[in-house]
This record gives C-alpha cells, sequence and structure tokens, in this order.
C-alpha cells in the first residue's frame, strides 16, 4: 500500500526530529548518502546465509541459517574468529580465516545469480538526481559482488567512494566504517543519509552520528532496527524511494 503525501511529510517529520533529539544536531540538511550493499543494494542475504551455514557445519561448529543475517556488516575474517571463540575457545588463525572465507565464497559463487533488491534502482536514481553524494559502506570484500554494482547501478558509485572490509580497521558495528565514509564524502554527520537493513549496520551508522535508516528486507524483525539506533524504519527499498523525496526536500 502506497502512502498519501501527508502520510509521508508526517513520518519524515517524526523520524528527523528522533533524529535530531538523538544527535544533539542543530540541523539535518542531507548532502551524502552512505550505503550498505548486500540486503539493501544486492538481494544477496539468504545466498550468503546459506553459504555460509554450509561452510560453518562442514567444520564442526553448530550453526543455524538465520543468525547469520544478525552477522552481516561484520568482515568475514571477523565472523569466522567469533565463531572459533564461541566454538573452540581461541582465535581463528590468519590461515584459517583466509581459507575458510574463501571456500564460504566458492559456496555463493556457485548459486545462481541475485537481482537486487526491489526498489534500491529508484532510489540510486533518485539520489542521483538530486545531486547527493553516494559512498558504498560494505563489511563484505567479495569481488563477485562489488564488481556488479556498476552494471546493477550505472553511476550509481564512484570507485573513489567506497568503504569495504579492506579499508577499516574496526568492522560494523564500530562507528569507523561510516566515519571514514564521511571523510571521502567530506560532510559532517548531519549532512548523512545512512541506509542498512541489519542491526550492526544500523548501530555503526547511528553511533557515527548518521541519520540511519533500516530496511527490513530481511527476518531481523523491526524492533530490532530500533534498539540499534534507527531514525527511521521501513519494510521496503520500494518504500524509501516513496518517502525519498520528502526526505531530501528537508
Amino acid at each position: 500500500m502506497t502512502m498519501n503525501e501527508t502520510e509521508m511529510n508526517r513520518m519524515v517529520s517524526e523520524s528527523v526530529t528522533r533524529y535530531l533529539k538523538r544527535s544533539g544536531a542543530e540541523a539535518f540538511k542531507p548532502a551524502a548518502a552512505l550505503i550498505d550493499m548486500d540486503g539493501t543494494l544486492l538481494d544477496s542475504m539468504k545466498g550468503h546465509t546459506q553459504a555460509w551455514e554450509r561452510m560453518v557445519s562442514e567444520i564442526g561448529i553448530p550453526c543455524t541459517r538465520d543468525e547469520f543475517y544478525l552477522y552481516e556488516g561484520m568482515t568475514g575474517a571477523e565472523t569466522i574468529n567469533m565463531l572459533f571463540k564461541r566454538a573452540f575457545g581461541r582465535e581463528a588463525t590468519a590461515q584459517e580465516k583466509t581459507e575458510l572465507y574463501a571456500r564460504k565464497t566458492g559456496y555463493f559463487n556457485e548459486l545462481p545469480r541475485v537481482g537486487i533488491v526491489p526498489g534500491a534502482d529508484r532510489v540510486i536514481a533518485e539520489l542521483i538526481s538530486k545531486g547527493i553524494t553516494r559512498v558504498l559502506v560494505t563489511g563484505s570484500g567479495q569481488l563477485s559482488s562489488l564488481e556488479r554494482l556498476d552494471s546493477d547501478f550505472p553511476g550509481g558509485f564512484d570507485h573513489k567512494l567506497r568503504i569495504t572490509s579492506h579499508n577499516v580497521e574496526h568492522c560494523k558495528p564500530h562507528p569507523e566504517p561510516y566515519l571514514k565514509a564521511m571523510q571521502l564524502a567530506g560532510v559532517e554527520p548531519w549532512e548523512s543519509i545512512a541506509l542498512e537493513n541489519a542491526p550492526l549496520g544500523v548501530k555503526s551508522a547511528s553511533d557515527a552520528g548518521a541519520f540511519t535508516i533500516a530496511v527490513t528486507t530481511g527476518p531481523i524483525p523491526e524492533e530490532e532496527m530500533w534498539k540499534a539506533g534507527a531514525d527511521m524504519v521501513l519494510p521496503s527499498m520500494e518504500r524509501l524511494a516513496e518517502l525519498l523525496p520528502a526526505l531530501l526536500a528537508r
């Protein structure tokens, strides 16, 4: 169901008021959009969770497929290290991290090519048309996904405006990825809109001071997004595409 103009303006106003109160910022003037990839732009999380479950089960660590939705935003190495500490009481070696992440990546690449998240192309097109700088902020380093952004979102993401697992010391939920994205874009926190679909990413963006939008494209309950610090929670990227003109008009 689409929203009418009054409903959209009310939601935007309430969300901005929530953000200003939370952040202590005096104004909200969006100039840059800092955007997660998996589950926000690419409909890839089902494939990633399937690949993670397969690899982790093979090495004897009990797991469930859905738990990997909660780890989204962490680098592959950090995820493997966390699982090793939980299951074996020790950290994974550098070799184990490299080899196991490569195995997980191989399993993901065996799956059919995923599409984009419905509405994501409309969101990026709107940001481009309004002159909003776009910065990719992902915990992934998976080339098969990163390389397709140029064809899936033409002109959407300059290669110099991308924060990946290779560019940070601390992954999400630490604020470093979003703070570095703001530096790349040359903006202040109150000039930044962050788009995320998982609690770890929401917390990262919120703690960095960005106006944070969570989109529930997976099985994670809406309440988890609010608890992580979201300023706006939406059911889809299509709904965001409807609301975005009103938000950017702020």
